[in-house]
């Protein structure tokens, strides 16, 4: 399991509107390439986020789900990386008195990855994470 952190100017509001936005998928996770559809039901749970990983010609479709929601507190997502595996993904925002505190944790549940032991697993998944949030923090930022 892989865990990383960043504190984001802006408000939990801000940054939950970002991950409940599916449209916006491709544009701050790393390795989602398009939207294919996104479920009316998201970011609630079992609603799913249609997205293709890779870069063309070499794009796999693909999807991702809710799996818990508190809005502007946690949300947890199954992410399917056919044929590679699956990973559970949680993002908990906690306010702070300027902005938030973002900790995102990765792990693989099933492939090659979950195969690996904790420490090898968290140096394949931590440079992800870490894009992922500075990602996240750049957009959230941009809107406020």
């Amino acid at each position: 399991m892989s865990e990383n952190e960043c504190v984001v100017d802006a408000g939990a509001d801000v940054v939950f509107a970002i991950l409940g936005d599916g449209w916006s998928y491709a544009a701050w996770v790393v390795g989602a390439s398009r939207i294919r559809d996104v479920d009316p039901s998201w970011p609630a749970p079992g609603g799913r986020i249609h997205h293709s990983v890779g870069a063309w010609p070499f794009l796999v479709d693909d999807t991702t789900t809710s799996l818990e929601y508190e809005p502007e507190r946690r949300l947890r997502l199954r992410l399917r990386v056919w044929p590679v595996g699956h990973g559970e993904v949680e993002f908990r925002v906690t306010p702070m008195a300027a902005g938030c505190r973002v900790v995102m944790t990765e792990q693989a549940v099933s492939g090659p990855v979950a195969l690996l032991p904790s420490a090898a697993a968290d140096l394949a998944l931590h440079p992800r994470t870490a894009e992922v949030l500075r990602r996240l923090k750049l957009i959230a930022e941009r809107r406020t």
